[in-house]
């Protein structure tokens, strides 16, 4: 009998989490196990491609717009469709909502499955207060507790749970030959955006605070400074992005910096790199410098990412208190020394999807 799972944490951002539930729905045998969706927005990313797979959409108004239409939504739905369940999946960055977990115990899914994608939240101190009271009381609606890393665990559960064997870690597994190195597309690419004899540097992420853009920027203007041939090319959207645009304009680097707006598909766009560059102030493992190794970019991440995330042999971390020319250095000598990493070892890594799908599945059933 087909099993069927409700999953959260879509939205209409074709982010990290929405990367790695998209990986692992691709890839499961849907006809032992279907995948319904969850959101609280009026479209989400993969919309058209979640319906060709078969999945159904659904949609209730997010609470911190309407929390009485909120819970009258999810009463509703719950009471309708709740018992078509085998398990729901619900993905997020933080406890400060678990409503979702609520409404599942109450409506009798069987398996209720919270799954961390982070190590820290946006430094809002209600947020956190909130999200430290969620901590200590989720094991009363969650049956399961996965997490994209051990590192990041700590932040979002008790050591009970941690040392549970309700706790697993689910690598964010990724189709490394999405991703794999195609020197076809790179030209074509680097031509598209009059790249072909400069030196590319690339990011992917939201304009958030935590994806730090504004150290990026500063980092960035080092290497400009030393070669003129240096471009910087940012994938992604969010709230900061007029205030990164700004920034740049004040340091005179507009025709140096390169923002591509968000990408349903970002495979083409690291084939132009040539070298990745994450800066985060935190993070729950870091799934674009997955994507960026499985295209045998090299990279340069802060300390504050999980060093699991380390696969080729070409990727450093960097302290965020370190100088900013210690970053340009390395940066520099990536991009110098382009025979570095010829050897790619992500197809045999826990992240490459096609290892770890059997394990999901199990799990779910």
């Amino acid at each position: 009998m087909m099993k069927k799972v409700l999953v959260f944490g879509m939205t209409e951002n074709p982010g990290g989490i929405e990367s790695v539930i998209m990986n692992y729905y691709r890839n499961i045998n849907r006809e032992v196990i279907q995948f319904d969706f969850l959101c609280n927005c009026r479209t989400i990313a993969y919309e058209k491609e979640i319906e060709s797979l078969g999945g159904k959409i659904f949609s209730v108004t997010a609470r911190k717009k309407n929390p009485l239409e909120f819970r009258k939504q999810m009463n509703d739905f719950m009471k309708l469709h709740a018992k078509e369940y085998d398990a729901i999946w619900v993905n997020v960055c933080s406890l400060v909502n678990i409503d979702y977990l609520i409404f599942a115990k109450k409506y009798k899914i069987p398996k209720i499955i919270i799954h961390c994608h982070n190590s820290d939240n946006d430094g809002n101190q209600i947020k956190k207060l909130v999200h430290l009271y969620n901590k200590n009381r989720i094991e009363k609606y969650a049956t399961d507790f996965w997490s994209c890393s051990d590192a990041a665990s700590p932040w979002f559960f008790g050591q009970k749970i941690i040392h549970s064997d309700k706790y697993k870690v689910i690598p964010n597994a990724i189709d490394v030959e999405q991703y794999e190195r195609n020197d076809e597309v790179r030209i074509a690419m680097r031509k598209k955006y009059q790249l072909e004899d400069k030196i590319v540097i690339g990011h992917v992420g939201r304009f958030h605070f935590q994806k730090n853009h504004s150290f990026l920027i500063d980092i960035f203007e080092q290497l400009a400074r030393r070669n003129d041939k240096y471009r910087l090319i940012l994938i992604g959207q969010g709230a900061l992005e007029n205030d990164i645009k700004k920034l740049v304009a004040q340091k005179s680097l507009e025709k140096k910096v390169i923002f591509c707006g968000v990408q349903s598909d970002t495979s083409e766009f690291y084939q132009m790199m040539d070298c990745f560059v994450l800066p985060s102030l935190f993070e729950g493992l870091g799934i674009v410098a997955l994507e960026a190794q499985a295209c045998s970019l090299p990279c340069v991440l802060s300390d504050q990412v999980p060093s699991i995330v380390k696969v080729n042999d070409n990727v450093s971390f960097l302290s965020l208190k370190a100088d900013l020319n210690k970053w340009a250095d390395t940066i520099e000598y990536y991009t110098s020394h382009s025979d570095l990493c010829l050897e790619n070892h992500m197809q045999e890594s826990i992240f490459s999807i096609k290892k770890q799908t059997d394990f999901f599945e199990r799990l779910l059933l």
